[in-house]
């Protein structure tokens, strides 16, 4: 099923950029960041959390997610615990991961567009991920939060791909599951696809108004050209 936000579907429209979210949009990531998360936790002396609490605070980044979860305490700390997340993650990062079905199917379908990867978490932990699952030939560049001050969902990290390049905004697409995904689009003045399946909530979703909501990616073939 497709909802269109604001056009009606009358035409597949030109995009030459495609711009993909990593957690909750290609891949099922979820249940190896709780158990990273949960290691961090017990390493430090802090209760395990619940798998769906865990779930619910992804997507600002390590150390959003583990401030989240151990509340307010110094930024030391913080960093301790994102430091123990990262060195457990990079051994266990595709342990249950998977490729939502037909992620595969639609970069290979797409794969003459200039396509990029833009997530919060790093952009080595990405790479090592993409790589993992097969599917890192298929993007020009990881754009992640190394910079923490360049993030989702603000428009710098959109405009990192656009800087000193010919490529015209009004020919990309960002697509991901949450609306920090959506809302960092239209800060940098591109199209903007949201996707049901992931690990946003469609409310939070819906509130942002993407120009496109999936329920697979699949259906990017019905909008794309």
């Amino acid at each position: 099923m497709l909802i269109y936000y604001p056009m009606a579907k009358e035409n597949l429209i030109i995009i030459d950029v495609l711009i993909f979210d990593l957690d909750g949009t290609l891949v099922d990531s979820k249940k190896d960041i709780a158990t990273a998360v949960n290691f961090a936790l017990d390493a430090l002396g802090f209760k395990q959390k619940d798998p769906e609490e865990i779930f619910s605070y992804i997507g600002t980044g390590v150390k959003g997610l583990i401030r989240k979860c151990i509340g307010n305490q110094n930024e030391s700390g913080i960093d301790k615990a994102a430091g123990i997340f990262e060195s457990y993650f990079s051994k266990h990062s595709v342990d249950k991961s998977l490729l939502y079905p037909h992620v595969k199917e639609i970069l290979e379908y797409f794969r003459k567009k200039a396509m990029f990867i833009l997530t919060n978490r790093s952009k080595a932990m990405s790479a090592q991920t993409l790589r993992m699952l097969g599917i890192d030939k298929y993007f020009k560049e990881i754009i992640g939060a190394d910079d923490e001050y360049c993030v989702k969902p603000s428009a710098c990290p959109i405009n990192k791909i656009f800087i000193g390049s010919k490529k015209d905004r009004a020919k990309a697409m960002i697509v991901g599951d949450m609306d920090l995904d959506v809302l960092s689009g239209k800060e940098a003045g591109i199209m903007t696809c949201a996707v049901t399946y992931g690990i946003g909530d469609r409310i939070s979703i819906e509130k942002a108004k993407p120009d496109f909501i999936i329920d697979d990616i699949i259906e990017l073939k019905d909008i794309i050209r």
